[in-house]
């Protein structure tokens, strides 16, 4: 993909492939960006996906809380639920979910990218098994000093967790920021496009693919993924090195 986005149309179309390209071609990067509104697609992206971290973190971390932790009537069914959320994919919900979504009068905005997924199944069901290793006994004590649920959980609860908090945000960010069927679904203008859709225009200009601009839309598209990934591994590691439940 790199190489590629360095070549020149015709070196695309050698064969056998060029691995290096003779003369690199920065001016690829320079024309996949003026294809479009490529600062508004990145905006919009950026909107969307760290919105929806935002969102699932706060509705998640309570959530799995209560579920490891507390004892309640219906908490099986309700898991029951989270579980059966967890397992149907979200092309069968579509349907009903963009008829709710037109209802409201949302559709060709940055909400319907946002608001179906402030809540996820995953993450609930992965923080809920991390917190239930979490000795009892340390929240007793907590409690006995006095602490709120909310103390606890912040000052407890989420430390020990970082490295389920971290994988839980990677996978989310991974997800929404390559995200492609939703936003084609739920919008029709490009100013509330994410990025993805920008680099497919790219995919077909006058029936040639210029697979040089394209690849260079996808190295943009993917070095912000590549970057999220290196922090987070290492927020994950020196999580559980130095960390760790006792």
């Amino acid at each position: 993909m790199v190489s590629t986005s360095l070549q020149t149309f015709q070196e695309t179309l050698a064969f056998p492939p060029t691995w290096i390209p003779a003369a690199p071609q920065w001016i690829n990067f320079a024309e996949a960006m003026s294809a479009g509104p490529f600062l508004t697609y990145a905006r919009n992206s950026v909107t969307v996906t760290l919105s929806v971290i935002a969102l699932q973190l706060i509705v998640m971390i309570p959530a799995a809380y209560a579920f490891a932790k507390y004892k309640f009537a219906g908490k099986k069914a309700l898991f029951a639920m989270v579980l059966l959320a967890f397992m149907i994919p979200g092309q069968v919900t579509f349907i009903p979910v963009y008829l709710m979504l037109a209802d409201w009068g949302i559709i060709d905005t940055l909400l319907p990218q946002i608001i179906p997924f402030m809540s996820s199944a995953f993450g609930i069901f992965l923080l809920r098994q991390y917190f239930m290793q979490i000795p009892q006994e340390i929240i007793e004590s907590a409690r006995l000093d006095n602490a709120s649920e909310f103390a606890i959980i912040r000052k407890i609860m989420i430390p020990m967790s970082m490295p389920a908090l971290a994988t839980i945000a990677l996978f989310s960010f991974v997800s929404h920021w390559n995200d492609y069927f939703w936003p084609l679904v739920m919008t029709d203008s490009a100013g509330v496009r994410p990025l993805t859709m920008g680099i497919a225009v790219l995919r077909e200009t006058e029936g040639i693919s210029n697979w040089h601009i394209i690849m260079a839309g996808n190295v943009v598209l993917v070095v912000p993924i590549l970057l999220v990934y290196a922090i987070a591994s290492k927020h994950i590691v020196k999580a559980f090195v130095y960390s760790g439940i006792k």
